[in-house]
């Protein structure tokens, strides 16, 4: 049964700028963790690096913040729980269409970017452990024009035929999230990587990762203990922590 996490906050916005922002505001003013920001629509969503991330009305924008316990190093390892969050919330909201993970952090459906995901520390580590921000975009409705992306764009309505409804999708990945997290804390990131590992699209094929100007090419081995891609290139094998994945049939 799908049910809104307990104790949890939650607001939700028509409009605003940036559920990460407003979720950056809220902790400025002292409000208690855990909560969720979502929105219909944001005019300033932005994901890693910066990037602008579309979200026109009929999508969904969501930021749950959370104290984390532990480094920030390995708060950073929460993307791939919240990755499987966003993984089990597709395969609800487009149970015939398949739903695959690409490093680090984005959600394919059939092959089509859906959904995006940035994790941004609010707080520094203090006796509280560090609050962290857990920002996800997930196309129900529209996408991008593919002509201004790398990676082919879609939307659960153009897979499907349908656009889910954003307060059932809000639920179901509140609900999925705070399920992976208590597998997170429970288990350790060993499991999540196992899990990850599973829905992981590309895995032992040919992949390219692009490191600023530079491009590398080799065969996608394994994701390490700390989340680093395991690439095995024509000169050995080599550790990415940070860097863009492209897949056969990306520009």
């Amino acid at each position: 049964m799908t049910v809104w996490p307990t104790r949890t906050g939650l607001d939700v916005f028509d409009r605003i700028d940036s559920t990460n922002e407003e979720a950056r505001r809220r902790v400025a003013e002292g409000m208690a963790v855990p909560f969720w920001i979502a929105a219909k629509r944001q005019t300033m969503g932005r994901g890693r690096q910066g990037r602008r991330w579309t979200s026109e009305p009929g999508n969904l924008a969501a930021t749950g913040v959370f104290s984390i316990d532990g480094s920030p190093a390995e708060a950073a390892l929460l993307s791939f729980t919240a990755a499987l969050a966003v993984a089990d919330t597709l395969t609800a909201l487009a149970p015939e269409a398949e739903v695959a993970m690409k490093w680090p952090n984005d959600a394919l459906l059939n092959g089509g970017k859906v959904s995006g995901i940035l994790l941004e520390s609010l707080s520094a580590d203090g006796p509280a452990g560090l609050v962290l921000a857990i920002g996800i975009g997930i196309n129900l409705e529209h996408h991008p024009d593919p002509q201004d992306t790398n990676w082919r764009p879609t939307s659960i309505k153009s897979e499907t035929g349908r656009a889910p409804d954003f307060d059932f999708a809000l639920l179901v990945l509140a609900d999925s999230m705070q399920t992976w997290l208590d597998v997170h804390r429970r288990l350790g990131f060993a499991e999540i990587r196992r899990h990850w590992l599973a829905r992981a699209s590309n895995l032992g094929k040919e992949i390219r990762v692009r490191l600023g100007q530079k491009t590398l090419h080799g065969r996608f081995r394994d994701l390490d203990s700390d989340g680093a891609l395991v690439l095995e290139g024509p000169s050995g094998t080599r550790r990415i922590s940070a860097g863009d994945v492209f897949l056969p049939g990306d520009t």
